[in-house]
């Protein structure tokens, strides 16, 4: 059987940060809930064999929107719980521990399948996978008692993004191995020595995370011609 992808899209945070009524990825931008801008991207991606959303317990939002996609209401309390039981739903799902995997953090709304494909272009032929960053543009300081201790060289500093790319079974494995508070997979990766490969991103694949950040994030989209 050939080795496929597949994208899996945490889905089930509260957004106790963006001060939103509701959990953040349903909130509307630009005319729809963000988490579709963020799975419209994902849909244009023909090399992907199905595209799993892992939601909370209880969470209905998508019964009337999973036609093409997979629904796994397996959503943990922290994101690497919700990936790696996500990671097992695929399994279930037919997937295989050779697969590929594409994380996606749903309030990225503003990836685009570009980009997507850049990165399983550069991660196919790496042994380990990889992620979209962003190389640090700004001076970098460190912080003692709300006051500049220290100016760090930033000229190896990178901002992580998503999609985050790596191989089911050993993505499985290092999730068990770091356990749940690890903020991504590439720190999952890195726990058990390997090193993920730093693919260009876009400085406007940010994360949705405070309140004046849906506005820019309905800016973008707007001039892309995404809003409805």
């Amino acid at each position: 059987m050939p080795v496929r992808l597949w994208a899996l899209i945490p889905c089930a945070g509260t957004g106790s940060r963006a001060a939103a009524d509701g959990p953040k990825q349903y909130q509307p931008v630009a005319g729809l809930p963000m988490v579709l801008h963020t799975l419209a991207a994902f849909t244009a991606v023909s090399r992907l064999a199905g595209i799993l959303v892992v939601v909370s317990a209880g969470d209905y939002f998508f019964d009337e929107k999973s036609a093409t996609l997979l629904i796994a209401d397996c959503g943990g309390s922290t994101r690497a719980t919700s990936v790696f039981n996500g990671l097992k739903s695929l399994l279930d799902h037919g997937a295989t521990l050779s697969d590929w995997v594409l994380v996606h953090d749903a309030a990225r709304c503003l990836i685009t399948t570009d980009q997507v494909n850049t990165l399983i272009d550069a991660c196919l032929p790496d042994a380990v996978g990889g992620l979209l960053a962003l190389k640090l543009p700004d001076t970098l300081k460190r912080e003692v008692a709300g006051r500049v201790a220290q100016t760090v060289d930033r000229s190896d500093k990178w901002l992580a993004q998503t999609p985050q790319m790596f191989r089911i079974g050993e993505l499985q494995q290092a999730l068990l191995a770091a356990g749940d508070s690890v903020t991504d997979e590439a720190s999952a990766m890195e726990f058990v020595g390997k090193a993920p490969l730093l693919v260009a991103g876009s400085a406007q694949n940010f994360k949705v995370t405070y309140p004046q950040d849906f506005a820019l994030a309905k800016a973008v989209l707007v001039a892309r011609g995404s809003a409805t």
